[in-house]
């Protein structure tokens, strides 16, 4: 089994089981929920806190950082995520809160648009991939494991390039810009595919205490997908 979330790998839950009682599909299911609740809470107090303070943009950098280490720290050490999974979705859901915020303020109703849309899209894969109108194969997952991968190292380059003042036409609202944000947000979607195959088979192969680890797996995906879906409204808007 292989998928491109780097945190639902195959080492990830090549865990023995000797000892611990083993991973179940539902139990998955209720950590991602309980995740993605403690998510929508910080995200709606630090949503009223970015309101009320406009200017505090260094409690967002260090939130983002927190949750950055947080991630690493789950990925590399899965039996911790029982307590580091919750603290992710904490300080990942007071990031979201924040940035959108700043986009509510220049774009308004533009979160409940991108909130109700990634909601649309996490069911329209759910139902596809309960159909199997799209097959997870082998080919599928290294095809886009490779167009995941590439859209990282195209982030990467691009962060370097902006201290340097150099902007790509693809961050733009023009045509190229839309078009870009439109593959991102397919592919993203695409990984849910990959996270639900993942989880089903893995169940009664890991240990319990990994339902944590592929609910944060899982959420790690719905907020890339929140936050393109985000980006294209807004070029959208733009583009006017």
């Amino acid at each position: 089994m292989r998928t491109s979330n780097p945190a639902l790998n195959e080492k990830a839950f090549a865990v023995p089981l000797s000892g611990h009682k083993a991973m179940t599909v539902d139990g998955a299911i209720n950590k991602s929920f309980i995740l993605i609740a403690l998510t929508v809470f910080t995200f709606l107090l630090s949503w009223d806190f970015a309101l009320a303070n406009p200017n505090a943009l260094g409690f967002v950098l260090i939130g983002g950082l927190a949750a950055f280490i947080v991630a690493l720290i789950t990925i590399f050490k899965q039996e911790w995520s029982p307590v580091t999974a919750p603290i992710y979705a904490l300080l990942e859901g007071a990031l979201l809160g924040s940035i959108s915020a700043v986009f509510e303020a220049i774009y308004p109703g533009i979160v409940f648009q991108a909130v109700g849309l990634t909601l649309a899209v996490f069911l329209s894969m759910l139902f596809v991939y309960k159909q199997k109108i799209i097959k997870v194969t082998d080919n599928f997952r290294r095809g886009l494991l490779i167009a995941t991968f590439g859209i990282v190292v195209f982030y990467l380059v691009a962060l370097v390039l902006s201290f340097f003042s150099i902007s790509l036409p693809v961050f733009e609202s023009g045509a190229v810009g839309i078009a870009f944000s439109l593959i991102v947000v397919a592919i993203a979607a695409l990984n849910l595919l990959l996270d639900f195959d993942f989880i089903e088979k893995a169940a009664h192969r890991a240990p319990q205490y990994m339902e944590w680890y592929a609910g944060f797996g899982l959420l790690v995906t719905l907020i890339w997908l929140y936050l393109e879906i985000l980006r294209l409204l807004a070029k959208l808007r733009d583009n006017r």
